[in-house]
Order: structure tokens, then sequence, then C-alpha cells
């Protein structure tokens, strides 16, 4: 039994000489249409200098025209493809491009498509975009990795972002599905804190409230009495609070003005209000509107931006209590380290910390204070030592 032979078309791209300058013509039939009529894209000679970069500018083209599986016979697909493919379906760029004070209610989260653009503009495509799927190798991806001057946490990001791609070419069809060869690429020390943790005592917290003013004052202490995210604080809203149920409501963040949903689904959830705590809030409330965000920024009209309070108020503050480098996270990190004091359970502390696992809030904000730690110490000696030495 015969089969007719399958065609595929390639299309025809040649450089054709104009008034206004040099252009690439790309022409195919598109056999969706009635007719089957002819189609041309027109490209930049300036953009694409070779007929080898044009041809790699009207892959995806080619790919819509004929299928995954024709492209992948004939073609010999690029991971720039892949790459472009992944900004198109993600909107990256569309993302990237909102303006502060925009809200971010689908998609992903601004900061995660910037974090994207830039690594796959900065390193991935410039390395790896002519590149042929099935030609990459993993021991050249970890030789790539070893040649750049980035930081271990920075180089296993550029490695996860491989990995998810190689996975979207295998979804796409464009490799045969198979193990991702990043898997085989390690980066060391992307898990390695170089940074000490500063946990502060309760008298540190207290004395560090009493060198700001407002509103980075009231700022502080619902990060250190709530445990929420620099991100999540910059976003509340007077809405979110529930004073005669004692509750407040986190569902949100914002990151350099754009603001989003909070980190993962587990962040989203309902905190306690205890009645100081409440207090303090409805102090600040009586200087302010009382409605929209809790935190307004007069220059803006919007959101606060983390790092300038960081930078101004937060250090030069905690410098001057001998805690230099301090960060907005330490003070999420002091939250844990305090619960941990008062000897919450460790589930109870998961659901405060608003933790998915309940090994994040184990291992990653697992420090405690010295007190704790000599208390607990002193508790295990008095069982063993009087015992010693009366032997």
């Amino acid at each position: 039994m015969k089969f007719a032979r399958q065609r595929y078309q390639q299309g025809s791209l040649r450089r054709v000489e104009r008034k206004s300058g040099d252009v690439w013509e790309f022409r195919y039939r598109n056999h969706a249409e009635v007719g089957s009529p002819l189609r041309q894209i027109t490209l930049s000679t300036l953009e694409f200098p070779t007929e080898a970069k044009a041809r790699i500018a009207v892959q995806e083209r080619v790919l819509n025209m004929n299928g995954p599986q024709a492209f992948k016979a004939r073609n010999n697909p690029t991971f720039g493809l892949v790459i472009d493919r992944f900004i198109k379906e993600e909107r990256l760029e569309e993302i990237v491009a909102q303006r502060p004070g925009h809200v971010v209610i689908e998609g992903m989260s601004y900061s995660t498509a910037a974090g994207y653009i830039s690594y796959l503009r900065k390193h991935i495509k410039p390395r790896w975009a002519k590149m042929p799927i099935d030609q990459i190798r993993p021991v050249d991806v970890v030789e790539w990795l070893k040649s750049l001057s980035l930081a271990p946490k920075t180089l296993g990001h550029l490695r996860n972002v491989m990995h998810m791609l190689f996975e979207r070419a295998m979804l796409w069809d464009l490799i045969e599905t198979q193990r991702n060869p990043i898997q085989l690429v390690n980066v060391k020390g992307v898990t390695r804190r170089k940074k000490k943790i500063i946990v502060l005592t309760p008298e540190q917290c207290q004395e560090l409230i009493e060198l700001l003013p407002d509103p980075y004052k009231t700022m502080v202490i619902v990060a250190i009495c709530s445990g929420l995210r620099v991100s999540e604080v910059l976003a509340l809203r007077w809405e979110h609070f529930d004073f005669s149920e004692g509750t407040m409501l986190v569902q949100q963040g914002v990151v350099n003005g754009r603001i989003g949903r909070v980190k993962t689904e587990a962040s989203e959830d309902e905190i306690p209000l205890d009645p100081s705590f409440a207090e303090a809030l409805k102090a600040w409330r009586n200087k302010t509107s009382g409605t929209g965000l809790v935190f307004t920024s007069p220059s803006t009209g919007g959101c606060y931006y983390a790092g300038m309070i960081q930078k101004q108020r937060l250090k030069p503050a905690a410098k001057l209590l001998g805690l230099p480098g301090m960060g907005w996270h330490f003070l999420r990190h002091t939250y844990r380290s305090l619960l941990d004091e008062t000897g919450a359970p460790v589930g109870v502390q998961q659901k405060l910390m608003r933790h998915a696992n309940v090994a994040t809030t184990m291992n990653i904000y697992g420090g405690a204070g010295r007190k704790a730690k000599q208390a607990a110490n002193s508790k295990v000696v008095q069982m063993v030592l009087p015992q010693a030495i009366a032997m």
C-alpha cells in the first residue's frame, strides 16, 4: 500500500533592493486560507544582516505552516525559537512594560517576568539563541555557567530557566520527549547563604521602632508583629483589616510600584491582629485618610519603594544600634525567631509564616535567639551535670 508523500513548505527567502535600503522578503503560501494565497513577510537587513539570521527569524512562521514534526525534521530548530516563543506565550514584554501603579491580576508577577527577561536577554539568548536545540550539551552549559562572574544564586536561576525552556521545547514537540539534559547540570553554592541573617531581640525591635518616624515606624511595626514580607506590607489596604474580628487579610504584594498577587498560594491568608497591634494601626489610620493604601507615597500617590526605604531609613537606624547590613527580610526572620521563643508549635508557626511547606519554616527561617539557645542548652546541662557530679 502506497502512501502519498507529505510535502512541507519552507517558503522562499530572498534579498531585495529597495530605494529605502535592502530588505529580506520571505514568501509562503497560507494553506489555512481558501485558495492558499501567497503571503509575504519583510525583514530589515539592518536587524538581520545575514541570511542565516533572517531564517532564524522566520522559524516560528515555518513551524506554524507545517507543524512541529515537519519543523523538527527539516529545520533543526534553534534554542532562540524556544526563547522567543516562551516570551510571547507568557507575555513577558507586556508585563514588564506595565507602568508603576498598575495592578497585575493574570499571568506572571512583574518581578518574575522582569527576572526572566533579564536572564534571557543578558545571558541565555546571546550564548544559545543560534544553537540548534539538540546540539546543546550539558557539559557546554556547565562550562558556560563557570565562565560567568555571577553569584551562585544567579547561576542557579540561569540553570533553572534553561531547564524550563527545554521542558517547553519537549512540550511543543520541537525535540523528543526525554530526560531533560539540564538535570545533569549542577551549580554549587546555590543554597549557601552568603549574608548572615540578623535576628533582633525584643529590646532591639523596640529601639529600632523608636528611632524611626512615621510612616516608616508603623511599617516596621507591621513587619515585626505580623511577619509580612515588605512587598506585602507596602501593598496593604485599609479594607484588608477587620478590627472588630481582629484579623488582617494578606492577598497582594508590590514590586517596583506594580501590585500583584502574593508570592505563593499559601501566602494569601488571614492572620490575627493582637489588640495592641491593632491599636498601633488605628493610631496610624487616624493620621491618614483611612481609605485605600495603608501607606501612600506622597510623591507618587501610589506604593512606596522598599529599596529606597531600606537605604534611606532602615539601614541608617539599624546601624545606630550596631546592626550593619540590616534588611527588610531580617524582620521576617526575627518574627519567626520570636515565635520559636514563645514555644509556639511548629504547625502554628508555619501557618503564621504562611509557608506552603513546614520545611521552609524549620530550615530557612529556623534561627533561634541567643536567650532561647541558652535556655535550651541549660535544660540539657541541668539534666546531665548534677548526676555526673554526684557520681
